[in-house]
């Protein structure tokens, strides 16, 4: 009986991924917000049959995929992943941030297939066009800005911009994991609420201003900063790998720093709008705000402010 329920609930899923594949595939644009929605079925039978029935799933839907659109085939390996990985960390019951982590580690491994199907069979040289695309968007600044007259008076600082612009493609690494742990958590969001209402679970985040990193993460990111320093080559492997380093930990510094800001707003009683805008205008305004955020989080972190603050209103 369980045996005959899990194939005709894996039937069911893998016949609403199809359909979610189809509308991806030949509707214009649409794969945009459906690649957010794909790894829910694998979440789904994951989480109530574990891993191992899940690759068979996953077997099925690259099968499918094979049969709708070989170019659909990426996609399916990178939802399949992720879902699988966050599968896994709702039925073992771990905390949220360790199912995060184990999505990221899924979407990793899907934009890496993605990345290799690509360069590979379809002989996209991705470093090639985001070199190429970030060109000609320079260049149509540099354009604008001649027409206004002001370009030759910032030329020394529109050749240092294009000449950080050309290392973007060295960046790729953190930029694949960046784009996984986003992914990771809107589909786990979404897991959970799906999961929730068909299975009356509790599945819930904690609030976000309970957000707390290890104390390790601003050591990486202060050792990998003294490393871009000391080691100034571009070109250099250890310089890659140090200025990835900061990137990524420079990321969840910042995520750190905006959890302090929520913490704080709830702390004074503050409107929700204040933490809100915070983000939108460092979104708006990185350069001058990002730094900021990330001082605040390694304060946060350090000096464990937060304990500071309940201890005194205890």
């Amino acid at each position: 009986m369980n045996q005959s329920k899990k194939v005709t609930e894996g039937a069911l899923l893998i016949a609403v991924f199809a359909i979610l594949i189809l509308i991806g595939t030949f509707v214009p644009f649409s794969m945009l917000l459906i690649v957010f929605v794909l790894p829910l079925p694998f979440i789904i039978f994951t989480y109530k049959y574990r891993w191992k029935s899940a690759l068979v799933m996953l077997g099925a839907a690259v099968i499918l995929s094979l049969i709708i659109a070989v170019i659909s085939l990426p996609i399916t390996a990178l939802a399949g992943f992720g879902g699988i990985m966050i599968g896994i960390g709702l039925h073992d019951r771990l905390s949220p941030y360790e199912t995060w982590a184990r999505g990221t580690i899924g979407f990793i491994a899907g934009l890496l297939f993605i990345f290799l199907f690509t360069q590979y069979f379809l002989e996209i040289n991705w470093a090639s066009e985001i070199d190429l695309v970030v060109d000609e968007s320079f260049q149509i600044s540099k354009e604008l800005m001649e027409q206004f007259g002001i370009a030759a008076q910032i030329e020394q600082e529109l050749n240092i911009i294009q000449e950080q612009l050309s290392f973007i493609t060295n960046l790729m690494p953190v930029g694949i994991a960046m784009i996984a742990i986003v992914m990771a958590f809107i589909a786990q969001w979404l897991g959970y609420k799906v999961v929730n209402r068909l299975e009356n679970q509790d599945f819930t985040f904690p609030p976000f201003r309970n957000f707390k990193l290890p104390v390790a993460v601003v050591w990486i990111y202060f050792f990998g900063l003294l490393f871009t320093l000391f080691d100034t080559d571009p070109s250099d492997i250890i310089f890659i790998v140090a200025s990835n380093v900061v990137m990524l930990a420079g990321f969840f510094v910042a995520l750190q720093g905006f959890s302090f800001i929520f913490f704080f707003s709830h702390f004074k009683n503050w409107s929700i709008a204040v933490p809100i805008l915070s983000i939108i205008f460092t979104l708006l305004f990185p350069m001058l705000l990002l730094y900021f955020i990330r001082i605040i989080g390694i304060i946060d972190l350090g000096f464990r402010l937060r304990d500071r603050f309940s201890n005194h209103e205890n």
